[in-house]
């Protein structure tokens, strides 16, 4: 992608839309590219898998291809990227299980979210507000107030 000074801008600024200056300067400068998966991500580890001594093994990271969201990394370079492997998923031939669903961006916020019924947000005209929903009055339940 072309630097527009937009561009710039928005990358001094955000965190959640690609890389910052501060990650592409640290990966520039210690950093070495190790793959990219299926979504664009491209993945990064310390240069020379040189281990840091206060952690005890290599620093790895990731920069998204789009918007920075945790679970658009599959599951082999999640793998890797917690250190359950040393094996970059390309070199250890993993296969998804057929049981595995393809990824789904988290729903939350949009109108794929989920709705339970009765809910003020559940695109059913015909249900109603209260749908679902008993108002309690006083009295009405065994141990309340009124009884």
């Amino acid at each position: 992608m072309a630097q527009t000074p937009l561009r710039r801008l928005i990358q001094l600024f955000t965190w959640w839309n690609g890389t910052t200056w501060g990650t592409s300067w640290t990966t520039y400068l210690r950093g070495e590219e190790v793959g990219t998966d299926q979504y664009g991500n491209r993945y990064f580890r310390t240069k020379g898998g040189k281990k840091d001594p206060a952690l005890g093994y290599d620093r790895r990271w990731v920069i998204y291809a789009g918007e920075a969201e945790a679970t658009s990394i599959p599951p082999g370079w999640y793998r890797w990227m917690h250190h359950l492997t040393d094996l970059l998923p390309d070199h250890q031939g993993y296969v998804a299980k057929e049981w595995e669903a393809p990824h789904r961006p988290n729903p939350t916020g949009t109108a794929g979210a989920y709705r339970p019924q009765g809910s003020i947000f559940r695109p059913d005209p015909e249900a109603g507000v209260s749908a679902g929903y008993d108002a309690w009055t006083p009295g009405s339940a065994p141990g309340g107030a009124g009884q």
